[in-house]
């Protein structure tokens, strides 16, 4: 068993087959995160003065959900990118993810950026 928590912490890299299968997960998690943010966003549009108290702490609850949800992505061995994105390193480059995509179907070298992905198949 300690040895199955040692591996997920550890920085891997994926085949397509293995980041495809982890996806289901990464999806789950950040369709929830991404959830409860849009309800704070909403909570914070409801205000007309944005430099109310309230709202800086609302921001700070956004904050704490997107770190959550970078740790648990890291955790399952791939990089969290930008809001809602993933890369799973293949030792060439990154195979790339971004919410709501339901496959892994691009990949980029380590010097690209999203902007730079290109289509696997």
């Amino acid at each position: 068993m300690l040895e199955n928590v040692v591996e997920i912490n550890r920085k891997k890299t994926f085949t397509l087959q293995e980041a495809r299968l982890l996806l289901p997960i990464i999806y789950r998690m950040t369709e929830e995160s991404s959830r409860e943010v849009k309800v704070h966003l909403n909570r914070i549009e409801a205000f007309s003065d944005k430099s109310h108290p309230s709202v800086a702490i609302i921001e700070e609850q956004i904050n704490v959900i997107i770190d959550r949800w970078q740790v648990k992505v890291q955790k399952l061995g791939a990089e969290p990118k930008g809001l809602w994105m993933a890369d799973f390193d293949n030792a060439e480059g990154y195979y790339c993810w971004k919410f709501p995509e339901t496959e892994i179907n691009h990949w980029h070298g380590y010097q690209d950026g999203f902007s730079g992905r290109i289509l696997v198949e």
